[in-house]
């Protein structure tokens, strides 16, 4: 019988962008998160992208790298506003940290 090698694996923080080690790890998390979600309304509409476009106020080549999951390429604020042009409501929660948390959290409810 033969013997099975153990894998290998390190446990993720729940941010691989902290777990790459990238600067700004937390906003770029709680980017992607506002992006993914913003993606997920944007399919629900079943628009083209020159309709997107023309929503979101940004050039098609700005959509395509959108829908692609570049969310590097825009600002947080960027995002938001995003939101709000498709009539989603954002509310921003401040509130003391504790330890082993982190700093920014995205939620998304109906």
């Amino acid at each position: 019988m033969k013997k099975k090698k153990k894998i290998e694996y390190e446990e993720s923080s729940g941010n691989v962008f902290a777990d790459l080690g990238l600067e700004n790890a937390e906003e770029l998390q709680a980017r992607a998160q506002i992006g993914y979600h913003l993606i997920q309304l944007l399919k629900e509409k079943n628009m083209k992208q020159r309709g997107i476009a023309t929503l979101l106020g940004i050039k098609q080549a700005e959509v395509s790298h959108l829908l692609n999951g570049h969310f590097s390429r825009f600002t947080t604020d960027k995002l938001l506003e995003f939101l709000k042009r498709m009539d989603q409501k954002v509310t921003i929660q401040i509130s003391p940290h504790r330890e082993g948390e982190p700093f920014h959290k995205v939620a998304f409810g109906a």
